[in-house]
């Protein structure tokens, strides 16, 4: 039997392409943003262009105050992860307010073991920390971006766990939690 081996080989590349998985760059809780359905989240800047736009006009020393406000209950968990990863990419540039961040959300969720929320927030927090420490060492940024970047130590804290006890709990937003946790794989 003869094959147009033009013809086979077209196909066989059409398969491949239809079923690859796109390639995504860069540490997930940082470098992509994730849905906001509408749900307020902090200010951003106007360009959205690339991963690192923080509006210039937002007083990151508001961040320990205005990031729990946000994070309402019935706040989706992609909301959620898009708010704390805009949090962290402005913490990065005022280590007490990162460190003052994190510690909101660590105390929350050891006050309240039983509630996903915290528990989910404050694991995500912690990995997006432990990604935002490395941006530094990838060279992921430049000039006065480079310069801005504070945050360059990993967190203490296991944010991977925090995140399977929060699944774990078996809430309406466990599969999203469950998401959210393999992209840390």
């Amino acid at each position: 039997m003869l094959f147009n081996r033009p013809l086979v080989a077209a196909a066989f590349a059409a398969a491949a392409l239809a079923t690859a998985a796109p390639a995504v760059a860069g540490p997930p809780f940082i470098c992509h943003a994730f849905e906001l359905s509408g749900n307020p989240s902090l200010p951003w800047g106007a360009t959205a262009a690339g991963w690192n736009s923080p509006d210039p006009g937002y007083e990151v020393s508001r961040l320990p105050a205005d990031v729990p406000k946000l994070l309402t209950a019935a706040m989706p968990v992609s909301a959620r992860m898009e708010t704390l990863r805009r949090a962290t990419i402005y913490a990065s540039r005022d280590k007490a307010v990162a460190a003052s961040l994190l510690k909101t959300f660590e105390t929350r969720a050891q006050a309240n073991p039983a509630d996903a929320n915290a528990l989910f927030d404050a694991g995500f927090l912690t990995e997006a920390y432990r990604q935002a420490s490395r941006v530094y060492e990838w060279d992921m940024l430049q000039g006065r971006e480079k310069e801005q970047w504070t945050m360059r130590a990993e967190p203490a804290g296991n944010g991977a766990k925090l995140i399977d006890a929060a699944v774990a709990l078996n809430t309406p937003q466990s599969a999203e939690m469950r998401k959210a946790r393999q992209l840390l794989r």
